[in-house]
């Protein structure tokens, strides 16, 4: 008998920044580095022969947890992806849902019925993971095998598993960053053993314990938290665009003193023209809460993109709001060719400073601003 452990990998950009990650190669988050930890624990004291992974990062990465405490060297295979998402890579899953709010919910709810242009076919994606899950499981006959894979990728192999139509997958729990899945193969069939076991992580390192998309009481994993992005043009929004700064000004200052709204609007309206991205609106259901402006020419020599303004409106802070607006400036600098984003916040604004070191960012230098110091803070990208 073949024992296979199948893991979804940890914490990753897409899972935060709440963006479409099926074969775009994104990098594991802080906290998903500590779930690898928690992770490696888990298999320290267990018995494993071989580890294969998806050749995307993420996987990779989340592999090392095995490889940690055995002495073992990490296999790939490219079969073992996520299900690629052609068009909607790398696109807010926000926009996906107002875009085409039918297609999303056949992404969730039967995406056998799910097509876009470039986007792989749910049937494809089953074929693929249960042939390369058999054939690694014969490969290692007898032997215990770490497989690393992606979320929908596993789900469809356990929907074909337990015979599982696509129009019914929702019957079939979504699976946690790390969770573990044991399968059996006999030679010829592989039997579950038990699916999407977190138990190796405590409740603050669980990516499912800070979303609720994948209750099983939301029945169409409809996640009313994602945030759409549009352009902004300060020239034809000037009113909104000077609120949002003057309110950011006002909680970072507790005063509007030194507000000049003609000159930020200039530098607005300036850094829009450069790129018609370096302003985007956030929007709630239909409701604006909040803006990120971005200079795509500051730091441009020296490979690194600036961050001008985030803003939540402040009844929506502390609901992971914030970094999806991150997620865009990761995504737009990235595009560019930047190697990190740099950003000013007032050394007296803690919860900021402690949102931003959340999502990985680094003091790398002070200065004097108009009301106290600045920290200058930088994020690898």
């Amino acid at each position: 008998m073949t024992k296979i452990y199948l893991i979804r990998h940890a914490e990753a950009e897409g899972n935060v920044f709440r963006r479409g990650h099926g074969h775009y190669n994104s990098f594991i988050t802080a906290k998903g580095h500590r779930q690898i930890a928690a992770l490696a624990e888990r298999f320290r004291e267990l018995p494993v022969d071989a580890v294969v992974s998806s050749d995307l990062r993420r996987a990779m990465t989340t592999a090392g947890a095995i490889t940690k405490f055995h002495n073992i060297e990490i296999s790939t295979d490219a079969r073992l992806r996520e299900m690629a998402l052609g068009e909607w890579e790398d696109e807010p899953w926000g926009n996906l849902e107002f875009q085409n709010p039918q297609n999303m919910w056949n992404f969730n709810n039967d995406p056998a019925s799910w097509n876009v242009a470039g986007g792989e076919k749910f049937c494809d994606l089953q074929e693929r993971m249960l042939l390369a899950v058999s054939e690694i499981a014969e490969a290692h006959s007898g032997k215990t095998i770490v497989i690393v894979s992606h979320g929908m990728a596993i789900r469809s192999l356990l929907c074909r598993l337990r015979g599982i139509s696509s129009a019914e997958i929702g019957s079939l729990a979504h699976g946690d960053n790390t969770c573990v899945s044991l399968l059996e193969h006999d030679g010829k069939t592989i039997q579950i053993k038990y699916i999407n076991d977190n138990s190796h992580l405590p409740g603050d390192l669980s990516t499912f314990a800070r979303q609720a998309w994948w209750h099983e009481e939301n029945e169409d994993s409809t996640d009313i938290g994602n945030l759409r992005l549009e352009p902004l043009n300060p020239r034809a929004e000037p009113a909104f665009y000077t609120h949002c700064y003057a309110a950011a000004w006002q909680h970072i200052h507790k005063t509007r003193e030194g507000f000049c709204a003609d000159a930020y609007l200039d530098d607005a309206c300036r850094h829009h023209l450069e790129n018609g991205l370096s302003l985007m609106k956030a929007i709630k259901g239909e409701r604006a809460v909040g803006i990120i402006h971005l200079d795509t020419v500051r730091g441009k020599s020296e490979a690194y993109g600036w961050i001008s303004l985030i803003f939540v409106e402040e009844r929506e802070r502390r609901t992971q709001l914030g970094v999806q607006l991150l997620g865009h400036a990761v995504a737009l600098f990235r595009s560019l060719g930047a190697k990190s984003i740099r950003l000013n916040v007032a050394k007296a604004n803690e919860a900021a400073i402690k949102f931003y070191e959340e999502y990985e960012f680094k003091v790398i230098g002070e200065e004097r601003g108009a009301f106290g110091t600045l920290l200058l803070m930088e994020r690898e990208i």
